[in-house]
């Protein structure tokens, strides 16, 4: 199994920067269309009653949201020990805490202390992951029903994007990078674990899909 401990503590001091500023956005502009996306998507395979597992949870809108929309207890998992914090306050303050769980550092180093889930989500998290193949295998391996992900385009600009960034992190110091992976191989990873597509949502930069367990079919 891959270890990532350079890039995944750079990553974490990264997000933790911003973390505040990511709860503000939301605070004033709600969901991101692509994630509006994600919400309709699982809202069509139902998520009502559901265990989730979110990895990359960031500060927590995502599956606190869905909590409060009738799903029935929630893992958030993040890389930055800020964006935990960030989202374990808002999670007493919503009245939440009881029904969350979260664990700060990188999933693949966690993978014993989760357990199964319904519903797994990774929002704009694969393109933060140098190992996109045992991400994929081994998060998936604790999902039930329902995977969904965001991540970005396989487009010629985005790549060069993303390449852009890469060198530009390096130039400061940071171990961490960004990646632009091939929807192709992630679509085999996931079927090959017995998941069909059930939705698929496209913007400008970002693709997400929704995979349903074949037996729920």
């Amino acid at each position: 199994m891959t270890c990532c401990c350079p890039h995944s503590r750079s990553g974490g001091r990264l997000f933790s920067f911003f973390a505040r500023s990511y709860r503000r956005r939301f605070s004033k502009k709600g969901f991101e269309p692509s994630q509006k996306q994600l919400l309709a998507g699982l809202a069509a395979a139902g998520y009502q009653g559901a265990d989730l597992l979110e990895i990359g949870s960031g500060v927590g809108h995502l599956h606190l949201y869905l909590l409060e929309q009738g799903a029935k207890r929630a893992t958030g998992i993040d890389l930055a020990v800020d964006m935990i914090a960030e989202a374990r306050n808002w999670a007493e303050q919503r009245g939440l805490a009881e029904r969350v769980t979260y664990i700060n550092g990188d999933f693949i180093e966690h993978l014993n202390e989760i357990e199964t889930t319904d519903i797994c989500l990774l929002d704009k998290v694969v393109c933060c992951y140098p190992d996109a193949d045992t991400l994929v295998n081994q998060s998936i391996r604790k999902t039930g029903r329902v995977y969904a992900l965001t991540y970005p385009r396989y487009r010629w600009f985005i790549r060069m994007a993303v390449g852009l960034g890469a060198v530009i992190l390096k130039l400061f110091g940071s171990d961490f990078r960004p990646y632009a992976h091939n929807p192709a191989d992630i679509e085999r990873w996931i079927n090959a674990a017995g998941f069909s597509k059930f939705q698929e949502y496209k913007t400008f930069i970002w693709l997400t899909q929704i995979y349903v367990h074949s037996a729920e079919h």
